[in-house]
């Protein structure tokens, strides 16, 4: 690649006390080495998009909000993305979906891949957003990772006691995840 292709590590929740942020920063650097993609982080909690205010669907590309039109903007300048949530009784924020239905043709053909955590890994929460991200037509990788982050691994504040040692058995598969994404993007040039 001649280019270095940007890669969306997007922080998928916006919970005050919330580890997601920590999470997606320790995957960004995961994937970071080594590779040739370049990995920014993007946090919801800083887009702070509104709950869906478009009078018309996205698919028709007729924004009348400049929070919408900035959204789409900078979806539209990376070349991939990796969202990063936690699992919320058995699905993945609302944020998160929120961000997503706002645009449509942006998100198609750009390839995707997911790190959910819970206390089963957030399997129930990959499910439903693989699902939505079909529906956007985006490239779904084949690896995503689900961490096991339990109440043991969090201390009397929520937060990651040890957030390394939590996370670093994911590590083989945000490196699959990287390949993935790298093939993807010589994939379609």
């Amino acid at each position: 690649m001649t280019d270095k292709k940007r890669i969306a590590v997007v922080i998928g929740s916006t919970r005050p006390t919330r580890i997601c942020g920590g999470v997606a920063a320790w995957a960004r650097d995961s994937l970071q080495e080594d590779s040739d993609l370049d990995y920014e982080l993007i946090d919801l909690a800083d887009i702070a998009l509104p709950f869906l205010d478009e009078p018309l669907k996205a698919a028709l590309e007729q924004y009348e909000h400049e929070h919408t039109l900035t959204w789409s903007k900078l979806v539209q300048s990376y070349h991939g993305f990796f969202f990063v949530f936690p699992q919320y009784n058995w699905g993945y924020p609302g944020v998160l979906k929120n961000a997503l239905d706002y645009l449509y043709r942006e998100w198609h053909n750009r390839p995707a891949s997911l790190l959910t955590y819970g206390t089963r890994g957030g399997n129930k929460a990959a499910e439903q957003f693989i699902t939505v991200l079909h529906g956007l037509k985006m490239r779904v990788l084949d690896t995503h990772v689900e961490a096991v982050i339990t109440e043991q691994d969090v201390d009397d504040a929520w937060q990651l006691r040890d957030l390394e040692g939590t996370l670093r058995p994911n590590r083989a598969l945000l490196r699959k995840i990287d390949e993935e994404m790298t093939e993807a993007l010589t994939d379609s040039q």
